[in-house]
């Protein structure tokens, strides 16, 4: 057994000079019946080398069915959290436990209980990018691929609270006809990008598309051409026959576009306080390759969940994945 100090959040070792990364995650994998499941806001390098690439949704769906007895989740914390609820017979990594996500932090759970409890008689809708203890208070989970189909399963006069992102909740709000009482809860990347900016960027390059995640403002999705999860921002770049487009999300999401489609150019949305042309989440880039390694050589940090929150938080997830497979999602 390794003595590893963890203390930092992530397992403080360093790697071995002349060792080749990619050779050797790879090992690792076969070795211990390991998986890598990466989200599209990860680095290229690590999306290249996960096993699965995907938003939210698809990687609860790939952590439901994997029969792997290892998940290494490289994403943000409550994605690890997630996939141990889903899978609690499986140890789940993450390379650094500060991954978090300012959309979840917006959202405290006791908080959240309370404004529930205010709200006597309302169905809880909660985002994905939230944290166990909050789905632990939540009728049925949502991501931005299937938000607006299970909002829609509900009758129309049902009384919803959808937490915790605002923006989304307008969107959809707006796309179902619903009057859904919103948390005022926002992710800090989709919530800076400037409209001024984008206008000047479709002056410089008219032929361009705009696609934008349901996270962004308000303003954003009304001049985007297309709104849409990172998927299906993803699916719907490679189908069209635009040659070049602006995208409003993460810019990790460039690197799988660029991948898919080689031929077209992809020009990441500038937040409003950056001169540079790009919009990182620095959670998100918190793992890096280094620490993949070292998490697959010690299998830590662990994903641990309370097993009482656990028990209730697996509750709205299963409803989601039932209700996207019974509509195809």
């Amino acid at each position: 057994m390794f003595d590893v100090n963890i203390s930092k959040g992530y397992v403080d070792m360093p790697v071995p000079e002349g060792v080749d990364l990619v050779t050797e995650i790879e090992k690792m994998k076969r070795e211990k019946n390991a998986v890598v499941l990466a989200h599209f806001y990860q680095a290229g390098e690590i999306q290249d080398i996960a096993d699965y690439v995907g938003d939210s949704l698809a990687l609860a769906q790939w952590a439901a069915k994997t029969d792997a007895s290892i998940l290494v989740l490289c994403g943000v914390h409550f994605m690890g959290e997630t996939a141990k609820i889903i899978c609690p017979d499986k140890k789940v990594l993450i390379p650094d436990l500060n991954a978090g996500c300012s959309l979840a932090d917006s959202c405290p759970a006791d908080s959240f209980a309370e404004f529930v409890k205010q709200h006597p008689g309302y169905k809880v809708v909660s985002y994905v990018n939230t944290s166990a203890a909050v789905k632990a208070h939540t009728d049925v989970v949502v991501t931005s691929s299937n938000a607006k189909q299970i909002v829609e399963s509900f009758p129309e006069n049902e009384k919803i609270i959808f937490g915790p992102d605002k923006n989304l909740g307008n969107y959809i709000n707006g796309v179902t006809g619903r009057n859904m009482l919103l948390w005022d809860g926002a992710c800090h990347v989709h919530s800076q990008f400037s409209l001024e900016k984008i206008v000047a960027l479709k002056k410089q390059y008219p032929d361009a598309l705009l696609l934008a995640h349901p996270e962004c403002k308000r303003d954003i999705l009304l001049v985007a051409d297309k709104v849409g999860s990172t998927a299906a921002l993803l699916r719907f770049a490679t189908q069209s026959e635009c040659k070049r487009f602006i995208v409003a999300t993460e810019s990790g999401i460039l690197h799988e576009m660029k991948k898919n489609n080689p031929d077209k150019e992809f020009i990441p949305a500038p937040p409003e306080d950056s001169t540079c042309g790009c919009s990182e989440c620095n959670f998100m880039r918190l793992n890096t390759m280094e620490k993949l390694y070292n998490t697959l050589k010690y299998e830590l940090p662990e994903i641990i969940v309370d097993e009482a929150i656990a028990r209730e938080a697996i509750k709205p997830i299963r409803r989601m994945l039932d209700i996207s497979a019974s509509l195809g999602i």
